[in-house]
């Protein structure tokens, strides 16, 4: 299957985290208008290009399902997104709403490779990262403490 564009990937991300990650869940053509603040028109089409991709089931008037490999690539680019944010706001400090942003852009484009070195960079430093948490608390309370 030919790559899909950026877009696409966040009509199939829209729909797993609207379905709870549950292909056996449809989702309305207006909660995902609502969710990318695009117009139904634009759902539509969008949900008929997936559907000829064999990546959605969208019948007319009912609720959009994915279909198992639109929910495996949903899922990829749903963890890749949660990777990356994650790591831009416990390692890089970036705060929520700018890490989120960012990771929509970034999960389209980074390689599963680099996801993999951000997850094991966090795993293998989850315990510094804690002891230095601490430690910044407890020196903040040592400063409320002396005020």
């Amino acid at each position: 299957m030919k790559k899909l564009t950026f877009t696409m990937e966040n009509y199939l991300e829209a729909i797993y985290e609207l379905s709870g990650g549950n292909s056996g869940s449809g989702v309305r053509v207006s909660d995902i208008s609502e969710r990318l603040g695009v117009t139904k028109a634009s759902v539509n089409s969008a949900m008929s290009t997936l559907a000829e991709k064999g990546l959605v089931v969208n019948e007319r008037y009912r609720e959009v399902f994915l279909t198992p490999a639109g929910l495996e690539l949903a899922k990829s680019t749903s963890k890749k997104h949660e990777t990356i944010q994650k790591f831009f706001t416990d390692v890089l400090h970036i705060d929520a709403k700018t890490a989120d942003k960012d990771a929509c852009s970034i999960e389209h484009v980074i390689s599963g490779d680099s996801v993999r070195a951000m997850q094991e960079y966090m795993e293998a430093n989850k315990e510094a990262d804690k002891e230095r948490s601490k430690e910044k608390n407890e020196k903040k309370a040592d400063k409320e403490g002396s005020k």
